[in-house]
């Protein structure tokens, strides 16, 4: 799983940066290919020295926080499941891994640079406040995701196909580079995250309806409880029974975790 990850990843990270190659310092080269997963390129391509780049202590404490957490929950938490509850431990793993990497040492990742002076944004930006699917994949999950298929794919296609139909592709996309990444490694579960993916993308062109609108089901309350049922109901689709087994488990043991 972790070395078909990192061809997608090494993949990504260089069809974003040739197109500035020529224009950026082998340190900002650097810093780009192999010290930030984000897949935006242009923060690189300048370093300025400004005090609104500085974070707060607060966010410092808040991204170490997270980081800790996610820690605790592999290191800790994991070891309190009893053994007949397999599953419930990797859903307990993948979270964890999730606030190591994701919310933590990304975020950490990102303090950092900022310090050094590239204004980088953070990947994941309150999640848990989106009221709406569009605001939840377009704003706040995985923006380095957002980022690549923004550029090469919803862009592109958006004259051709139309909103919905760039939107689909993109979700489409996503879905088989999860299953790549995901149900190949496993040996099954093929198509399942295909499918939440495509589900997503089913959810966000009900949220445009003049129906949703009416019934306050794409803003407010009403919109975040529709977003998280779709976001979160269909998640077994996308770690399927066979990842959670296969790879996650055995994942947990080999880090000590179980």
């Amino acid at each position: 799983m972790w070395a078909l990850a990192v061809v997608v990843f090494v993949v990504c990270k260089l069809v974003t940066w040739l197109p500035f190659a020529e224009r950026m310092s082998a340190r900002a080269t650097a810093a780009y290919l192999f010290g930030w997963p984000g897949l935006n390129v242009s923060p690189f391509t300048r370093c300025e020295r400004r005090a609104r780049y500085a974070a707060q202590w607060s966010e410092w404490a808040w991204a170490s926080g997270k980081t800790l957490f996610g820690t605790g929950l592999i290191w800790g938490m994991v070891r309190l499941v009893p053994h007949k509850s397999p599953l419930l431990a990797a859903w307990v793993g993948i979270v964890g891994l999730g606030f190591i990497l994701h919310f933590g040492t990304f975020h950490l990742l990102g303090l950092v640079w900022r310090a050094a002076g590239y204004d980088v944004q953070p990947l994941m930006k309150a999640p848990h406040r989106a009221t709406s699917l569009v605001d939840f994949w377009s704003r706040r999950w995985n923006l380095a995701f957002r980022d690549l298929s923004h550029l090469f794919i919803l862009k592109p296609l958006r004259q051709r196909l139309g909103v919905n139909g760039a939107m689909l592709a993109v979700f489409l996309f996503s879905g088989l580079v999860h299953d790549f990444v995901i149900s190949l490694p496993a040996k099954g579960g093929y198509g399942l995250p295909t499918a939440y993916f495509l589900l997503q993308a089913i959810g966000m062109m009900a949220q445009r309806t003049r129906f949703a609108r009416s019934s306050h089901l794409n803003h407010g309350v009403g919109g975040w409880v529709m977003t998280a049922a779709f976001v979160m109901g269909p998640l077994p689709l996308l770690f399927h029974q066979p990842f959670l087994i296969r790879v996650v488990l055995p994942f947990l043991t080999a880090v000590g975790a179980r």
